[in-house]
Parts: C-alpha cells; structure tokens; sequence
C-alpha cells in the first residue's frame, strides 16, 4: 500500500528513472499506473523537480491521445505519479512481435501520435524523448502517447554534464549539438519512428552510442524503399521531411507534420496503404479496425503557405515614376506673350534659363533613376507552375524565356524545377532566363542480375541508377553459392531511378546435419567436417542422465536440420549425470527415510521380505549413507 490509498498489484516496467505498476486507487476504486522513483535517485533533486514537472505538464493537457496524470505525491523515500492505466501494448511490442507494418498502420498509430503531439506544441511545451516504447496502444485501439518525464518548455536549452537527455536513435541533430529543443525535435523522433514502423528497422546503428550520434548529425535518414522495395515514394518524401537534419525545413511542429501525413495518406491508393512489406513477421496488422483514434479537427487544418506576391509590372513603375516626377517638378506654363514682353528679349533670357535648368534636372534624374533602377527588374516566382504560366509572368515582368528540360523525383511533369538567374534575383529588361522543365521522375528498368555474384549484381544496379536492397539468401540446387537468383522486382520491370531492389541470393546445395548426440567430441567433429560443416565447442559442460561424461550432449544446428556449407555447429559436452551424497537412513522409520531420500532427488524402493512385511524400520540402503549416486536413481532400503 502506498500513502495509505494505492494498492500496488503487479509490475508492468521499469526504466532507467522509475518503475511503473499496476495499482487500484482504493479510495476511488479504480485501476491506474503508479510511476515510482527510484528510491537512490529521489536523494537528487533535479531528478524531482523533472518528476514533479512531467505531473505539472501532462495534467495542462486535456487531449485523448494524452496518458492522463491524477495525482503526484511522496512517501518516505518513494516519489510517484498516480496515472492514468491502458491496458495493452507497447508500439515497441507491437513491432518486436510483427516486424514492420503495412503503410496504413503506420499512418494509423502516426496520426493519433501527432495530434497529441500537437496539443502539447500548442500549449508551449516538448516531449523530447519520443520513441516506440512510450506510444502505448489500448486493446481498445486507442493510441496514447505517454512519459512527458522529459518535457521542457519551447525553445529552452537543457545543461547536462557529458550526457544528452533522451533515447540516442531518436535524438535530432540539434539535440546532440547544442541541446536545443523545440517542438521540432519531436517532429525529428516521430519521423524515425515511421521510417521504424515502415521498416522494422532502425535507420542508423553503430558499436557505440557516440557512433549513432554522430550519423544523426552527419548521414541523412535513407529512404525507407531502400528496405522495402515498392514502397510508395510519397512515403520516403515524408520522412525526408520529418527527418531533415536542417530542422529550419522540417515541419514546424507536430500539427504541421500531421497535415503532411493526412495529405500523404490522402494520395495513396488501397494497394500502396496496404502492401505487406518484406520484413512484417505476420501479414495480419489490424489497421483501421483497432488503431484508429479520433484525431480533433483543428489540429488536423494545415498552416497555410506563405504565397509570393506578384512583382510590379515594370512599365507601371515608369508610369508611376513619371507621373509623380511630372506632379512635382513641371515646370510652370510660360505666361501668354505680349508685346512688351516681345518688345523685351533681354527681360525673357531669365525665364528661359530658369527653365532650362528646370529640364536639366528632370533630365539627370531620370538618367539616374534609369541607370540605377528603371532598366531592372527581379526574376519573378515561377517555381512549380506550368511552363505556360511561367513564360506569361516573365513576359509580364519584361523578360525572355528559354527552357531546358531535366528529370525530377519532386515536381510534377511539366511544371519548372528552378530557374537560371534564380527567383528575385536582380536581372536587365529584355533579359533571357532559362527555366528548367520536369520530366517527372526518371524510371528505369531492371537489369538482368540473375546468376551474377552478389558484388557483380550491386554494381551493375547502381551503374543503372538503382539501389541494392535487401538481401536474403535461400539454397538452390541450380544457382551457384553467393549469385543472384532473383529479384524484386522482377528484371525488366521499370521503376524510378533511385529506387531499391532486392536480392535474392543462392546459399547453394543445403548440408544436412548429422546427429552427434552420443557420440564423442573426436567423432562428432571428424563427422561434421567431412560433410564441410565448421565445429566449435561450448565454453562449459552440461549434466546428463542420458549420455555419459565426455559425449557429445547437445549439438545446434539440430541433426536433420539442413545448413549451408561452411556453417558452424556449436557441440556441448555432457559431464554425466549430477552426483549428489546420500542421506544414512539405517534406523530410521520408513516414512522418515523415503522423505529424506526422497528430499535429497532420489527415487525409493522398499525391500521388506518375510520378515519385514509388519516392520517399519529400515535396516539397510543399497548405497550407503555419505556416498554419492546419480541425481534420481533408485535407493533400494530394506526394513525389518
């Protein structure tokens, strides 16, 4: 019991910072989570105060997608947190247990996962330490995200002494460097953890955790195709968003990234949402029926997009230019001629000099504007409109315009990929600017790789324009050892310059296993190698009741199991049955003797004779008390 109102059941996990059980609120009668400290660690008071503050955090945030926080509160040495308790899983079960998901799975734990994200980047604070194992998933199908222990207010830079807070595969560049953490940070770990749920794998592993750190800086996220090939490419375009390592492109916060997603899952067809990938363990992943959470339409409204105005038609900036210079500085209409005045030319020499100089300076300045100003103009914003719309607003702003063409995996076929001089720059009237036009995304066929070595069969994709895949190898009876059998997609199938294609490569004839149990180790080896198989020996030795001291007692692979030639079968020795002493029973009563007996692993066996068939006391064991016999053989008494 704890504080004298929480019951603890059971234990459900344990982590670096706390334990977390199963508990009955028995003033409320209800079940929950308790989150309890680690006694050693409530001595530091930072660790507290980051406990308290989760409870602080999570409880300003009423969303259904949140594990909700009931109370906080100390006992002696234990510090906890009384949560809210879902019963099911873990995303980190779910992808240990099936491997990787069908895409609309994915988008289905994803999308509930932003929206609680984005109630919390909207009251100011970030999680940074999402990860598969805090997105928990009721049996209901209900997603919740859980352990805020980490949240910080926005924009706030964490001081650690030669660590960084939060789990190392999901850390954003700007969290190794610098600890800064924004809500893109967790746009960053959510983007990780689709490309894990697409996968079944993570992106970036090293021997060391300085290694992982130091490919999140420096090596961008592969595409996910690379390891499921026919995935859709909006897919790798979505987690190239969320995972940019410059976090000034990425989504902004989690509600943006969620717009992203629904737009993604909007432009998939029913067989792209529902292709099975290679690496799912199982075919059935329960999508829509149990994994779909109601996701509130406000967080679902993407941000509008910033629009690039319209530059100034050139001419109208002349016209305006002219207009104000004529309002201003025009010169005054010379007054009707008279014939004094005709009478007098020496009285008109200064009015024609003052105007003269009036049209001087009108002059020089507008030849100063000109040279300066008016014969320029700035490349207009053309990017992604069609080639027809593009020639109309450089026309429109006084320029010529020239196209090339080039293939683009990101813009739509037809419409300009970039332009030469490049958007706003300054630029002469009458200039030319080439546009470059897509011709969508550049495909290829597959080469034929069959019967290649694996090397040969690599390089000839990627002269082609694709990327190995996966490789994974099966016996084959025809195909030589470590060639190609097989690909996927077939060969001569056309697919867009980049892609991935896996391999299936020949293990060659399979070796079957010889069963060695029994036999000694000399024999079992001499055997095994003669069949081209590799012998190594368990460190150690095993009891047993089966074989004696110095025979071979387990063997894996398994006899009749089949293996590639060169494959290792680790031998384990058996060092006989386990040898246990004796209890002395002589004297004792029958009862007394077959409990100790009995007690020590032995077997009995009553031998009671004539003379012993109304007796009750033993008067001889068939191995005498002190001695040793094999654990669960028979001890034989005699009673008299």
């Amino acid at each position: 019991m704890l504080d004298g109102r929480y019951r603890v059941d059971a234990r459900i996990a344990v982590g670096g910072m706390a334990t977390v059980y199963r508990a009955v609120d028995t003033r409320l009668d209800r079940v929950l989570a308790l989150k309890v400290m680690h006694p050693t660690l409530a001595a530091d008071v930072s660790f507290v105060e980051r406990f308290i503050r989760e409870a602080k955090s999570v409880a300003r945030l009423a969303h259904p997608n949140v594990v909700q926080v009931f109370d906080q509160g100390t006992d002696g040495p234990y510090v906890y947190l009384a949560m809210e308790y879902v019963a099911g899983c873990t995303l980190r079960d779910v992808l240990r247990e099936r491997g990787a998901l069908q895409p609309r799975a994915a988008l289905d734990i994803l999308e509930p996962v932003l929206a609680a994200l984005g109630a919390a980047h909207r009251a100011g604070f970030v999680h940074r330490d999402m990860k598969p194992e805090n997105v928990l998933i009721g049996d209901d199908g209900r997603v919740k995200v859980a352990d805020f222990g980490l949240v910080r207010v926005v924009d706030t830079v964490t001081s650690t002494t030669g660590s960084v807070l939060g789990t190392v595969s999901y850390l954003a560049p700007e969290q190794i460097e610098s600890g800064t953490a924004d809500p893109r940070v967790d746009v960053y770990a959510c983007g990780i953890v689709l490309y894990e749920m697409l996968t079944g794998d993570q992106p970036h592993y090293g021997d060391s955790p300085a290694l992982v750190l130091y490919k999140h800086l420096h090596e961008d996220v592969p595409p996910p195709s690379a390891l499921v090939p026919g995935l859709a490419f909006e897919l790798d375009a979505l987690v190239a968003s969320a995972t940019a390592r410059n976090a000034d492109i990425r989504p902004y916060d989690a509600v943006a990234l969620l717009s992203q997603v629904l737009e993604t899952r909007g432009s998939l067809d029913t067989d792209q949402l529902d292709a099975v990938p290679p690496q799912a363990i199982t075919s059935g992943h329960g999508n829509a029926e149990n994994l779909t959470s109601v996701i509130p339409r406000a967080l679902s409204v993407p941000r509008p997009l910033p629009v690039n105005e319209d530059e100034p038609p050139v001419d109208g900036r002349r016209l305006n230019r002219t207009s104000r210079l004529g309002a201003v500085g025009a010169p005054p209409a010379p007054a009707p001629p008279s014939r004094r005045a005709a009478r007098s030319p020496k009285r008109r020499a200064p009015l024609v000099i003052l105007v003269a100089a009036v049209l001087l300076v009108l002059g020089v300045g507008a030849g100063v504007w000109y040279i300066n100003s008016g014969q320029f103009t700035h490349v207009p914003a053309v990017l992604a409109q069609s080639e027809a719309q593009a020639r109309e607003r450089l026309k429109a702003a006084g320029l010529e315009a020239t196209t090339t063409e080039a293939y683009s995996d990101t813009v739509a076929r037809g419409a300009v990929i970039s332009t030469d001089p490049d958007v706003s720059t300054r630029i002469r009237v009458n200039d030319t600017v080439t546009l470059t036009i897509s011709l969508g995304p550049e495909t290829v066929p597959v080469p034929q790789v069959t019967g290649l070595r694996l090397d040969k069969a690599r390089a000839l994709l990627k002269r082609t324009g694709l990327e190995p895949g996966r490789v994974t190898r099966e016996f084959s009876e025809e195909v030589p050892r470590g060639s190609v059998i097989s690909t996927s997609p077939d060969v001569g199938t056309e697919r867009r310059a980049g892609s991935a294609v896996a391999l299936v490569v020949s293990k060659g004839s399979p070796v079957e296993v010889s069963d060695v149990t029994g036999a000694t180790l000399a024999d079992a080896q001499a055997e095994l190698e003669e069949a081209g198989l590799k012998v190594t020996v368990a460190t150690g030795t095993v009891n047993s009741d089966e074989f004696e001291q110095g025979e071979v007692a387990v063997q894996s692979p398994e006899g009749g199991s089949e293996a590639e030639q060169g494959d290792t079968v680790t031998l384990t020795i058996s060092k006989g049955p386990e040898m246990i002493e004796v209890p002395d029973v002589v004297g004792d009563s029958v009862d007394d003797a077959k409990a100790a007996l009995e007690g020590a692993g032995f077997s009995v066996d009553e031998d009671r004779g004539l003379l012993g068939l109304f007796g009750d006391t033993v008067k001889k064991q068939s191995v005498d008390g002190g001695d040793t016999a094999a654990k669960g053989s028979t001890i034989t008494i005699t009673i008299r």
